[in-house]
């Protein structure tokens, strides 16, 4: 026999809400009976929510208007619109060396993106916190809303992530900034924290490539490589917050560690440079290999050069090796390579593509992002429009400060 009758009622109620709020969100006006077809409530149930939302400021009831010779039997259907200015939402990314912040309203919709030079060493905890409070003053700015607007604020950072929002990294970075704590505490805001790879993988799915792919692997791909995986459409965090950690790849022959893309790009085109003559690399870094970047090899490689082109190839090759892998734990339909290497690594894509049944009895399609290095930013905003959505009822825009119109 069931039991806790009231609780059960209202976590179905929440539920309910939010069907309605996602039904509506970026859909216009809309009618009681067009709610219902949408999320398959019953009238009741749709108006009774209805107007709870309107209470809360949430949606707004438009008026019905007739003409003076219009004649409808019956009751004229209630109009509502998701009110999309009602409060806002940030999204944070902390990289290693700088902060991308997006303001959003509630459709999702960027007000403003600001992004700021960030040291994650020999800086105070102290002065990190006035970074970031500086960025996000700067960002509501821009976005033209007041600090008092934000019901949710997701912040990524690039370790493992707990489903209790806690940092599971001995980094001692981590140790010493408690960031959640920190925004929290000095602005009031409700702060979630996650995983930069699992927020690529929100906002590939959301606005991305990967628009309606359920199983889904988005890799960020940089100078370290990360992983967020979804199957079924639903994010994987494990037991403890460290699915799709890349760890295991110290164990993978031909891979060795989990540096990325860029990383390897510049390694090997010093390489190659080493063993040719008449490369291009060798003038682009004015003969020193320790200045050549991976943006030189792309660049030399877009212009034919053979050293550059088989430093690519063997990019390729270990890039292949690392999406077989995983591509043979989890089988997904898609893999995008994400972050600021993306544009760049397209190249890449036929050589790795070619090379991947070497490695794996599934091979998935392959993508590049094209959201670029705002990509963990608007995955954060998904996160916290996801929130403010599951918990409508409670975090609602008349819980916040009256303004003055």
């Amino acid at each position: 026999m069931l039991t806790g009758t009231a609780p059960s009622t209202q976590l179905v109620r929440r539920l309910n809400a939010g069907a309605m709020l996602k039904a509506m969100r970026g859909a216009g006006v809309v009618t009681g009976t067009e709610l219902m077809a949408q999320t398959g409530l019953s009238r009741a149930t749709v108006i009774s929510i209805c107007d709870e939302l309107v209470r809360l400021g949430w949606l707004r009831e438009l008026e019905n208007q007739r003409g003076a010779g219009d004649y409808v039997k019956g009751r004229p259907a209630r109009r509502f619109v998701f009110d999309d200015g009602a409060a806002s939402v940030l999204g944070i990314d902390i990289g290693a060396n700088k902060i991308t912040t997006i303001v959003a309203d509630m459709a999702g919709n960027p007000l403003s993106q600001v992004t700021m030079p960030f040291r994650t060493y020999n800086v105070s905890a102290a002065e990190r916190a006035d970074v970031l409070d500086k960025i996000a003053a700067n960002a509501l700015q821009e976005a033209g809303v007041p600090a008092d607007s934000v019901l949710a604020v997701s912040v990524g950072v690039a370790a493992p992530v707990s489903r209790e929002g806690e940092v599971l990294t001995v980094q001692e970075f981590w140790k010493s900034f408690d960031v959640r704590r920190t925004v929290s505490e000095r602005h009031g805001w409700h702060v979630l924290l996650e995983n930069d790879a699992n927020l690529a993988a929100l906002a590939e799915r959301w606005q991305g490539t990967a628009q309606g792919v359920d199983n889904l692997v988005v890799m960020l791909a940089g100078d370290r490589l990360g992983s967020g995986i979804l199957e079924s459409g639903r994010l994987l965090h494990g037991q403890v917050g460290g699915f799709g950690e890349l760890g295991f790849l110290d164990n993978v022959d031909g891979v060795g560690n989990t540096y990325g893309i860029a990383f390897y790009a510049a390694l090997a085109g010093r390489e190659a440079m080493e063993e040719a003559d008449g490369t291009t690399l060798r003038g682009l870094c004015g003969g020193n290999p320790d200045d050549l970047t991976a943006e030189m090899v792309f660049a030399a490689a877009a212009d034919g050069d053979g050293a550059a082109l088989s430093a690519l190839d063997r990019v390729s090759l270990r890039m292949a090796r690392v999406i077989g892998s995983i591509s043979t734990l989890v089988n997904p339909e898609l893999v995008v390579l994400a972050g600021g290497v993306a544009a760049s690594a397209r190249t890449l894509l036929p050589g790795i593509q070619q090379h991947l049944p070497e490695f794996t009895f599934t091979p998935p399609r392959l993508a590049t992002s094209t959201l670029e290095e705002g990509i963990v930013s608007l995955g954060a905003i998904r996160h916290a429009l996801d929130y403010v959505e599951e918990h409508a009822l409670d975090l609602s825009p008349s819980s916040l400060p009256k303004r003055a119109s």
